[in-house]
């Protein structure tokens, strides 16, 4: 099942954070950070792909040296739809940062200091997409959303951009 799929089970399940309003505050968002950031929207969906992939490397690490319990903590802090530059040095070290930039501005042609303006913004809209997944009992159990996008299953087909593309067509038939 694909991180999209996994989303819309968590929306259809009253035991999981996913709501529509969380999902259209993220959709409003990024509509808002590609305006504010003059992109156009492909650009936009490449640029998250981009930090989804840097963002998903870096919590894998995470999960090795703080187990499943301190990405979840991560999520549980940093999700959401305002712009956190906090976060950014919990999950990358500056050469991350730097190749995250660098690799943005080389496949979209957006400025180097927009990305890194929007980089704030970007990683915790990536992480209130992993929220979807929380379970209201308990925000430290089982994340099917984030097993999903972590790609437990090693098949490499995880693409946040997408996901977060296709979640707004469902929401908005």
């Amino acid at each position: 099942m694909n991180l999209f799929n996994q989303i819309i089970n968590a929306v259809n399940n009253p035991e999981q954070e996913a709501n529509s309003g969380q999902l259209a505050g993220i959709f409003n968002t990024v509509q808002q950070l590609t305006s504010s950031s003059q992109t156009n929207s492909e650009s936009m969906q490449s640029a998250i792909s981009i930090v989804g992939n840097f963002t998903r490397s870096a919590l894998q690490q995470k999960r090795e040296t703080q187990g499943e319990e301190g990405v979840q903590q991560i999520i549980n802090q940093f999700g959401g739809t305002q712009a956190s530059s906090a976060v950014l040095p919990m999950l990358f070290n500056s050469t991350q940062l730097q190749d995250m930039t660098q690799a943005v501005t080389n496949q979209t042609g957006i400025s180097s200091q927009i990305v890194q303006s929007m980089l704030p913004t970007l990683v915790p809209l990536i992480l209130n997409v992993l929220k979807t997944g929380n379970n209201f009992q308990n925000p430290l159990a089982n994340n099917s959303v984030l097993n999903q996008f972590l790609d437990a299953d090693g098949d490499g087909d995880v693409d946040i951009a997408d996901a977060i593309q296709m979640a707004s067509r469902y929401m908005n038939p």
